[in-house]
């Protein structure tokens, strides 16, 4: 008796979930070649949960993230966001500025800036199962308490 209130609570819980996705995160990686970032970062699309990974010799230079478009182009890294040694968490959507924390390295390209996209919604699951069917985790839930409560 056991095994098959083992099954349905198995069963029951599949038919409540399934349907619903989780987009997966994206670890991006900077770095493998410094010189050209600016084309790394063609064509990626971010989305929140992503991570980027500064992939660079922490002892010779520093990842620092900045507060505007104005102080990204102008490499004014001194009185940055955030300072970074090795992640940085896409939290929210929206456009990131991060550069190099020593300053010719920012002046001679070693700069990043990335428009972190919202997750895509999870489409409306379709059922392929007539309209009579609909109510069967209901069903099946019901039918699991009872037999819990045997």
């Amino acid at each position: 008796m056991a095994g098959l209130r083992l099954f349905i609570a198995v069963f029951v819980a599949a038919v409540a979930v399934g349907g619903k996705s989780v987009e997966a995160q994206v670890h991006h990686v900077v770095g493998s070649d410094p010189s050209d970032i600016g084309t790394w970062s063609t064509g990626r699309v971010f989305k929140v949960g992503d991570h980027i990974w500064f992939n660079y010799s922490a002892e010779h230079d520093s990842m620092v993230e900045l507060k505007s478009m104005e102080v990204y182009l102008s490499c004014d890294v001194s009185n940055p966001i955030k300072m970074y040694t090795d992640k940085v968490s896409l939290e929210e959507e929206g456009i990131r500025y991060f550069a190099s924390g020593n300053l010719e390295s920012c002046k001679n390209g070693l700069k990043l800036h990335v428009v972190v996209h919202p997750q895509p919604k999870a489409p409306p699951p379709t059922s392929s199962a007539p309209t009579y069917l609909s109510g069967l985790p209901y069903m099946l839930g019901g039918l699991l308490l009872c037999l819990v409560g045997l």
